[in-house]
C-alpha cells in the first residue's frame, strides 16, 4: 500500500497534459487580445487604412 501510495505522489505524467492545457489556454487568450474586436492589430491597420484612404481622397480630388 505505501508503494503505492509512493509512485501515485511521485507521478508526473498528468502534470504534462495540464501544463500544456494552460499553455493553450494563454495562446488561444493572447490571440484573442491581437485579433479581436479591440486588438493592437486591428487598431493599428484601422489607422492605416484610414489614412490611406484620406491621401487618395484628397489626391482624387486635387
Amino acid at each position: 500500500m505505501q508503494a503505492a501510495i509512493v509512485r501515485f505522489l511521485r507521478d508526473e505524467e498528468g502534470a504534462t497534459a495540464i501544463e500544456y492545457g494552460i499553455i493553450a489556454g494563454l495562446m488561444a487568450l493572447v490571440l484573442v487580445a491581437i485579433f479581436g474586436n479591440t486588438g493592437i492589430v486591428r487598431d493599428t491597420l484601422n489607422t492605416i487604412f484610414t489614412n490611406v484612404q484620406t491621401v487618395a481622397t484628397t489626391g482624387a480630388a486635387g
